[in-house]
């Protein structure tokens, strides 16, 4: 009997945790038997093929033994392609042709003849390693770079399983990977520029405040005012990501297979724009088996667009709460619960009615009374309670279409931006998330403050909720202007982007 000990990691949600892939050869009369236990999935079970026809095209035969293969802790479900190279280095290593494999985390799958396929959640096991103690990773060599982001461990990038073999035995020397694309500058050609823009000031002037304060938008006109054009630009007056961003918002797009190519750390800030027949699972994440991320936590870190917002199903955007408030998303299962990060900022457009002409002096709106409830039913009350700034885009005046006069660019706002939010991160958050324990301190108004803020809540019947994003909405407009204290003229203009709240949807 030849016992085995390699060792893997399996990936659920967006962390890896530590797997022992035990085998087992012995002598069974005339059959070969290729067991998998250990609540394998249906990719583990159909690796015996990959890996029989591996390790025969790579030249090391295979064995005239039967083989059975435990993945533990064995009452974990595993998932995916990644542990045929770990399986298939066990069986060598049972046969006598590998050494030890303690000092090794090993993920990748398999083709019939030996080459290595990337695989989901690299940068995730990577850190798993380093968690554990272990010094070496071995990836296929796509998945190198994402890994090798993490310090403290060796990450090997081959493309081969006989490298492998190889590596292990010390038979040849292998270079680790070195961590590539780590620069984590927003470049200017990845976004368009606000300087495109012609006209809406206060839109602009709305969305500046927004990416200052990390703040939700909501954006209402006709079509052909700019809805879109402007949300689009938003990801270029966002600050750049830090690095530890960068490292989160990485490892959820590789649990979720979309990293590029050969990509490192993730350089610039997500940008997603989901369809309006998204499902609920597309958005906030699941799916059968184990839960991948939804849209929501691939925004992460930066900006979830919802064009044209009450075409959504409203159970579908009745969901965005939970995510909205704590920037993460829990999603249960039978057999597992799961968190996800979720910390974007939404910037969600509509138009004022079906039609879109709703108001519009220059177009007769075809909607009746009854429709355009219905259709701004679509978006409930605690909802809107969760979006701080409610605005309202015009269609373009015909001379500010034609003007030759570019608008202010990108870089400029984004200075602003970066100025703001140095000041906020000095407290250990930005305004969107000011905890409600500090809320009062760090948002204390003088006498006239105070008075303006009771008149908006009274006029307009602002909610707790509503109160409080208009609170830090105000700090983020004392941020701008580099004011220590909050006064009445942020109130004042913190208002103003409240003012759709509740005058509009009655």
């Amino acid at each position: 009997m030849a016992l085995f000990y390699t060792r893997s990691a399996a990936v659920f949600g967006i962390d890896a945790h530590p797997i022992d892939v035990e085998v087992d050869m012995y002598p069974s009369g005339n059959s070969r038997d290729f067991v998998t236990v250990g609540m394998p999935d249906t990719a583990i079970r159909e690796s015996r093929e990959r890996i029989k026809s591996a390790l025969l095209n790579s030249g090391f035969g295979y064995p005239s033994k039967s083989v059975t293969i435990n993945l533990a802790p064995a009452n974990v479900r595993k998932e995916g392609a990644g542990f045929d190279l770990p399986m298939a280095l066990g069986i060598l290593g049972a046969m006598g042709m590998v050494g030890t494999a303690s000092d090794f985390i090993l993920a990748g799958e398999l083709s019939l003849d030996g080459t290595l396929r990337p695989v989901r959640g690299a940068l995730s096991i990577a850190v798993c390693a380093r968690r554990q103690g272990v010094a070496n990773v071995i990836v296929p060599e796509e998945n190198a770079a994402e890994a090798a982001v993490v310090e403290g461990v060796r990450v090997f990038g081959l493309g081969h399983l006989s490298d492998a073999v190889r590596l292990m035995n010390a038979e040849r020397e292998y270079q680790p990977a070195s961590a590539r694309g780590v620069a984590v500058e927003v470049r200017a050609d990845h976004v368009p520029d606000f300087a495109d823009v012609r006209g809406q000031t206060t839109a602009k002037r709305a969305l500046e405040v927004a990416a200052a304060g990390a703040h939700n938008v909501l954006m209402i006109g006709p079509p052909g005012s700019g809805k879109t054009m402007l949300a689009k630009r938003i990801s270029g007056i966002l600050p750049p990501l830090t690095f530890e961003e960068a490292l989160e918002t990485t490892k959820v797009h590789s649990v979720a297979g979309m990293l590029p190519k050969g990509a490192g750390l993730l350089t610039h800030r997500p940008f997603r724009a989901p369809h309006h027949t998204i499902s609920d699972a597309g958005l906030i994440g699941g799916g059968a088996g184990s839960p991948r991320p939804g849209e929501v936590s691939l925004a992460h870190n930066g900006v979830l667009f919802l064009d044209e917002m009450p075409e959504f199903p409203r159970n579908v955007l009745e969901q965005l709460r939970q995510p909205l408030e704590e920037k993460s998303i829990t999603v249960a299962r039978s057999n597992m619960t799961l968190s996800f990060p979720a910390g974007f900022m939404l910037i969600a457009a509509m138009n004022p009615c079906p039609c879109g002409h709703y108001g519009d002096s220059t177009h007769e709106c075809r909607c009746t009374g009854a429709i355009i409830q219905r259709y701004l039913g679509k978006i409930s009350g605690p909802l809107l309670d969760r979006i701080d700034l409610h605005i309202e885009v015009p269609a373009v005046a015909y001379q500010e279409l034609r003007s030759r006069q570019e608008g202010e660019p990108s870089a400029a706002i984004r200075e602003r931006v970066e100025r703001a939010r140095t000041v906020q991160s000095a407290r250990g958050f930005y305004n969107a998330h000011i905890p409600a324990n500090q809320l009062r301190r760090i948002c204390e108004l003088d006498a006239a403050g105070e008075r303006t803020l009771e008149m908006a809540v009274r006029r307009m019947g602002l909610s707790a909720r509503a109160h409080d994003r208009v609170l830090k909405v105000a700090r983020t407009l004392a941020d701008l202007a580099r004011d220590t204290a909050v006064s009445a003229k942020h109130v004042a203009e913190a208002v103003q982007y409240r003012s759709l709240d509740r005058g509009y949807w009655s």
